[in-house]
């Protein structure tokens, strides 16, 4: 299987993740060599995008990206490495991956362009952004390892991911079956001279809805939500065909 993140390749979510997941097989790490936190579903054309192999603070080898989470399973599809693994497993993030934030998440993107390459994947992240220690991750990575070996087993749909968020807590009252729920982000702009940089509060959100993401993390509960690359708003498709657009 291949390991990927989004916090960097010398993280510790991604070295708790990696060192869980060879209870299921081999493992190789592919990661970028430095943050790539929000980046999305940026994926690099007709630019160098380097790629070395470094070692991990467990001594094991891995492959460092000048690029995004998305390039780094891009390359690794187009030849990088053997391909196709049976999984792809991006994280653990410093951070949850909730609500709108899979939009922005190169976590959970990683894992949508395994999934247009056609591999399952799996996002894990784990809801503390001060998690800086391997042992932090150990409960994210148990849970991880459950919902992987059932990855393994019985596969997933086309296009479509599993997004798994992990509340800070050990043990966790268990896992929860769940759709994406409402973010509310509390940005602020800083700036010095012509300088400007996005800061503010971790985002928050509808942790009374029950049922979403957010609530199951909130109460205690892993969150575990399926996510499919089909964007279409099928819902409104009747309401649009209702305005009678015409090129006429």
């Amino acid at each position: 299987m291949i390991v990927t993140n989004d916090d960097g390749v010398q993280a510790p979510g991604i070295l708790a993740l990696a060192t869980a997941m060879r209870q299921l097989g081999s493992v190789q790490v592919i990661a970028p060599s430095v943050n790539q936190s929000a980046s999305g579903h940026k994926k690099t054309l007709f630019q160098d995008i380097p790629a070395n192999e470094v070692v991990l603070a467990d001594k094991t080898s891995a492959i460092a990206v000048g690029g995004s989470p998305a390039d780094c399973i891009a390359i690794a599809a187009l030849g990088l490495v053997e391909w196709p693994p049976r999984v792809v497993v991006s994280g653990i993030n410093r951070g949850a991956n909730m609500g709108q934030d899979v939009t922005y998440s190169g976590t959970v993107t990683a894992a949508l362009e395994a999934a247009i390459q056609g591999v399952p994947a799996v996002a894990v992240s784990l809801a503390q952004r001060d998690a800086d220690r391997v042992e932090d991750y150990a409960e994210a990575a148990r849970i991880a390892v459950m919902v992987v070996r059932k990855v393994l087993e019985k596969g997933l749909p086309p296009l479509t991911i599993l997004n798994l968020n992990i509340p800070p807590v050990s043990p966790v009252k268990g896992l929860r079956l769940t759709r994406q729920g409402v973010r509310i982000y509390a940005d602020e702009l800083a700036r010095e001279n012509n300088i400007y940089r996005i800061v503010g509060p971790e985002p928050g959100g509808n942790y009374e809805e029950e049922g979403t993401d957010l609530w199951a993390v909130n109460k205690g509960y892993a969150s575990l939500t399926p996510i499919h690359l089909d964007l279409t708003a099928h819902r409104f498709l009747a309401d649009l065909a209702a305005w009678d657009i015409t090129t006429d």
